[in-house]
């Protein structure tokens, strides 16, 4: 049992369903109107020096990456934390479709692997990105282990949030959204957060309240 916790799950069938699912995302963003609000300059060569940490909602992530590929993925590598289980290599397949990388680990299994996996990722200087309420909720609700990330690395937090103008929801946990072909989305990266080293416990639940707050104030269902 306790190997099993510590183990990535990946079959035949998660591989061929996330490759599926990296093409789905690329057809569709194919037809998308974008829109991109960028306050923090990641998207801009120079804009922005150093690594960020991106935080999004986990039911946001199906229309980002394409979107994070042609607007950031020329001059900026990305490594995204995804679950251990069957869900997080579909995700994993995915977004290595757009060339993100995955550290797998969850607050639940393999958590301390994928976190040092990140702190390495940023130590060589590349971004990361976390769904702080993946992958099993609740729903918008920000764990802590971001907010300790950023405090301990010295790392700006970046929201990152997506607007659909037409979209389904399928009926999961997270009431994941895909956007419809040929309809608009508004990709958004938040100004920079930056977070002083040495918090207390009492201040790191204040910035990670003051975290949960702007990424519920960009979506427009919570």
């Amino acid at each position: 049992m306790g190997k099993a916790r510590h183990e990535i799950v990946s079959t035949p069938k998660t591989v061929v369903i996330g490759t599926l699912a990296g093409w789905l995302m690329w057809l569709i963003s194919k037809t998308l109107r974008i829109r991109v609000r960028d306050e923090a300059g990641v998207t801009r060569t120079g804009g922005c020096e150093g690594p960020v940490i991106l935080v999004m909602w986990h039911n946001r992530v199906f229309g980002v990456p394409p979107i994070w590929a042609q607007t950031c993925g020329k001059h900026r590598r990305c490594v995204a934390m995804t679950s251990a289980s069957k869900d997080g290599e579909i995700v994993a397949r995915g977004l290595g479709f757009f060339g993100i990388e995955a550290a797998r680990g969850s607050s639940s299994r393999r958590g301390a692997a994928a976190l040092v996996a990140l702190k390495r990722a940023l130590k060589n200087g590349l971004d990361v990105c976390i769904t702080p309420d993946g992958p099993k909720g609740p729903i918008y609700e920000v764990q802590p282990g971001v907010v300790k990330l950023a405090e301990s690395s010295g790392v700006p937090l970046v929201s990152l949030s997506a607007r659909f103008g037409s979209s389904w929801r399928l009926k999961t946990w997270d009431r994941f959204v895909i956007p419809k072909p040929f309809s608009q989305i508004e990709v958004i990266f938040g100004a920079p957060i930056y977070l002083q080293k040495g918090l207390s416990f009492e201040q790191l639940e204040q910035e990670r309240q003051k975290l949960q707050a702007v990424l519920v104030a960009e979506v427009d269902d919570a």
